[in-house]
């Protein structure tokens, strides 16, 4: 039987391993049982990989790079300021996809510097991204903000901690109580009433 080529195996690693993450979390997920979803030895996974950790973060950084050409996508975009800062930070927002990884894997980095600095690293693209689009805002007027990234860490901190409500929690936030209190946190940090942002568009 031919053998696959390195980048396909190593692929269907990450995958493997991912499927994983989301069933049992980063704490529970095991070499053997991503070899036994794949038919193949415990020793191909770390023959590729070197360490389940060093798996674990490769299998993280490839979906979030998924979640960064959506962000790339988003700020590639036609229309105003606000269009495009509104398309970011809906797919930012909870209940959108990956957030289920993040959080796992902001639990776990607390206790793997490696995982903490690859997913500081993806992070930060997301706020530079709303910097840099606030701004651009407040350059062209559309925006009255006299600190943009600060409005920026707290636009995306609250959509950290909403994630966590609607993701971790029964119940306890809804999407529309996202959308509602999103709206109400961007007219005060930008300056603009929220029937003004709509009438710009």
């Amino acid at each position: 039987m031919r053998r696959k080529a390195v980048a396909v195996r190593r692929e269907e690693i990450v995958l493997a391993a991912l499927d994983q993450i989301r069933a049992r979390g980063i704490a529970g997920v095991r070499a053997a049982d991503v070899a036994a979803a794949l038919d193949v030895s415990t020793a191909l996974i770390f023959y590729h990989f070197g360490t389940l950790e060093a798996l674990v973060i490769e299998a993280f950084r490839q979906a979030a790079e998924k979640n960064l050409a959506a962000l790339r996508d988003a700020l590639g975009r036609d229309g105003t300021v606000d269009t495009r800062l509104r398309a970011v930070l809906a797919l930012y927002a909870p209940p959108g996809p990956g957030w289920e990884l993040w959080i796992e894997a902001g639990a776990a980095a607390m206790r793997d510097i490696r995982l903490r600095d690859v997913l500081q690293r993806l992070d930060l693209r997301w706020r530079d991204a709303v910097v840099s689009l606030i701004t651009e805002g407040v350059r062209t007027g559309e925006f009255r903000c006299p600190d943009p990234r600060g409005a920026a860490w707290r636009l995306t901190a609250l959509l950290d901690g909403l994630a966590v409500q609607v993701v971790a929690r029964d119940g306890t936030v809804t999407a529309a109580d996202c959308a509602r209190w999103t709206e109400q946190a961007l007219a005060h940090e930008l300056g603009v009433a929220a029937e003004d942002r709509r009438d710009r568009r």
